[in-house]
């Protein structure tokens, strides 16, 4: 017997609704000009509205006027103040609307602002987990693609919202107009106009559903733009010949991202054939009354020509109330991603946190209590069952092999991270009840990633353009040995960094920026401070000099430094040494030569390295 094993079929995904429909997101817009006291778009926005309805009857009204007249037989000068009469409306009614347009963009600009800003402060002060968090990351991308520029859905929606409200009073207008005629054939307008809404908004919805597909292929194509101009890469693409390869990733991505929108195109080409389909039987039957009524009732040339007009008119109006709900839909999707965005849930206590108001001259204890974490998705821990304490104004040093979880546990201390199982105290009280951002406060750290911004460097240092001490941005510089440098530059603590913005920029080196970050931690002056592999782009010599005025510049302060060179934790009050995920070895750095353990075994192998290389120079 032959048993034949048929594979299930994979289950659709659930259709994934947006959060806000069109009237909600509608209203939080007007709300959003109105709390960004841009009342004037509003304004503005229905006064377009008002002047297209008045243009629009007026071209209405003044072919049949004309008509009329000479059907009349009225005298030449009535039948020439008939026409400048609408003309002269019709030049006013232009002109202010020309200058309305022009002016209202101002405005729309202004709150489209109000969105970049929103979603610049959230990027930058979200919880730290959610900025490994893919699905924030991809309803980043798409939130910044709606505020991208005037065309978006950010800005681009008060045009939409004005349109529509210019074709809600036209519509009035011409069915108050049209009431005269057969209910049926309007009936007949509004129901084929309606059918090919329904189809419009249906498959207008497929990119909104696959929305995260579109996600992925924008964040290649952005990551491989980026790596491609990064100067830090530039060396790696020569010596390696990574530009063949940076060339086809980047073709790849944009071949995938062009098959989308191909595919995409093709459905929204259904919802543009089947408006075609319904326009001609709508506007057919139309046509097709307004004659026989000119054959059976006899209308006059000039009512026939008004209602010929007001009918086409009519359907104008309709089209444009559904086809402006079509695009009022889609541009809702993607301010309703926009919002999504913008509320994501914080894993932090920020706000509703107990305040903190970290000072120098107070003593602070952190604790770790059987702390485990393992990143979320990962079943596997990078920590396990740690219990540390970092004392009031002691030196720490974490030291253990790459991967070994040195600077998960500092990030742990720092407050980027929860635990996943034990807690993390300051003081005694666990730090998840205090307001994270003043947490954060407590510490000045160098981190192995860091950023320059593209200011002086005082700015870089001083981390702020308003009211910064220079005295202290010197003494600081001082204290992280790069005050020489500075001062032979041309234009000192006011040299530019960061060459994508300033031509006249300058770069500094790998050891010269390390120096920058520690000054930068020094003039934050936070009663801890964290050093992750401060001095990885220094040579030995230039790194025993800085260590030599490590104790000065932590006296008195509580200081966790991860090294990978077990040399440098001599002056340290306490090492451990991590691996696997536990604190495996502690002491002081002769305590652990003592003990003859890993980290023995480890800096006498970095030992002879050092011998070794010290010999082949001499």
């Amino acid at each position: 017997m032959v048993i034949i094993m048929q594979e299930a079929k994979p289950k659709k995904k659930a259709r994934q609704k947006p959060k806000y429909n069109m009237l909600k997101n509608s209203a939080y817009m007007i709300n959003l000009a109105w709390k960004e006291k841009e009342k004037k778009v509003l304004l503005l926005s229905v006064l377009s509205a008002l002047l297209s309805v008045a243009n629009n009857i007026l071209n209405l009204y003044i072919s049949p006027s004309v008509l009329y007249a000479v059907e009349e037989k009225l005298p030449i000068s009535q039948l020439v103040s008939v026409i400048l009469f609408f003309i002269g409306l019709m030049i006013l009614c232009s002109a202010s609307a020309s200058y309305i347009n022009t002016n209202i963009i101002y405005g729309r600009i202004q709150v489209r602002g109000a969105f970049i800003t929103a979603l610049n402060k959230k990027n930058s002060t979200t919880s730290y987990p959610n900025t490994g968090d893919e699905k924030f990351k991809k309803l980043c991308a798409k939130a910044n693609e709606a505020t991208s520029c005037n065309s978006e859905a950010t800005e681009a929606i008060w045009g939409t919202l004005t349109n529509l409200t210019e074709n809600i009073l036209g519509f009035a207008i011409y069915i108050a107009l049209l009431a005269s005629l057969n209910l049926l054939m309007i009936t007949v307008i509004i129901a084929t106009a309606l059918t090919g809404y329904l189809i419009s908004k249906r498959l207008n919805e497929y990119e909104y559903r696959h929305r995260e597909e579109v996600s992925e292929h924008e964040n290649k194509m952005w990551y491989i733009s980026n790596r491609a101009e990064d100067y830090s890469a530039a060396k790696d693409i020569r010596l390696f010949a990574v530009k063949p390869w940076l060339e086809e990733l980047g073709a790849k991505a944009l071949n995938a991202y062009l098959a989308f929108h191909k595919k995409a195109n093709g459905v929204y080409l259904w919802s543009k054939i089947a408006d075609l389909f319904l326009t001609f039987a709508r506007n057919g039957i139309a046509y097709a009354y307004l004659v026989s009524l000119v054959l059976k009732n006899g209308l006059s040339a000039s009512e026939f020509l008004l209602y010929f007009s007001a009918v086409g008119g009519f359907s104008a109006w309709i089209s444009g109330i559904l086809g402006n709900l079509s695009v009022l839909h889609r541009q809702s999707l993607d301010i309703s991603t926009v919002r999504e965005c913008l509320e994501y849930p914080e894993v932090f206590n920020f706000e509703n946190g107990i305040p903190l108001k970290p000072e120098n001259n107070k003593k602070y204890e952190i604790k770790l209590v059987n702390v485990s974490f393992r990143y979320p998705e990962s079943e596997k821990y990078i920590l396990e069952k740690i219990n540390l304490t970092l004392r009031s104004g002691e030196k720490l040093a974490v030291v253990g092999l790459n991967g070994a979880g040195k600077t998960t546990l500092v990030k742990l201390i720092c407050g980027f991270y929860d635990p996943t199982e034990g807690q993390v105290l300051l003081n005694g009280k666990d730090i998840r009840e205090y307001n994270r951002s003043d947490y954060y406060k407590m510490f000045s750290a160098v981190f192995q990633d860091f950023s320059l911004l593209a200011g002086t460097i005082a700015v870089n240092i001083a981390q702020t353009e308003d009211n910064i001490d220079l005295e202290k941005v010197k003494s600081c510089a001082d204290r992280a040995g790069l005050l020489g440098k500075i001062e032979s530059l041309p234009d000192g603590f006011e040299t530019y960094l960061n060459r994508n913005v300033y031509e006249n920029a300058i770069m500094l080196s790998g050891g010269e920026t390390q120096r920058l970050m520690l000054a930068r931690a020094l003039y934050k002056d936070s009663p801890v401070i964290v050093l992750d592999e401060p001095t990885a782009a220094l040579d030995p010599i230039a790194e025993a000099d800085l260590y030599k005025k490590y104790n000065e510049m932590t006296m008195g302060k509580s200081s966790v430094y991860i090294s990978h060179r077990l040399a440098s934790t001599r002056f340290c009050d306490r090492i451990i040494f991590i691996e696997n995920g536990r604190i495996a070895e502690e002491g002081t750095h002769s305590e652990l030569l003592s003990l003859g353990g890993q980290y023995s075994a480890l800096f006498e192998v970095q030992s002879k390295y050092y011998r070794e290389e010290a010999s082949e120079n001499e």
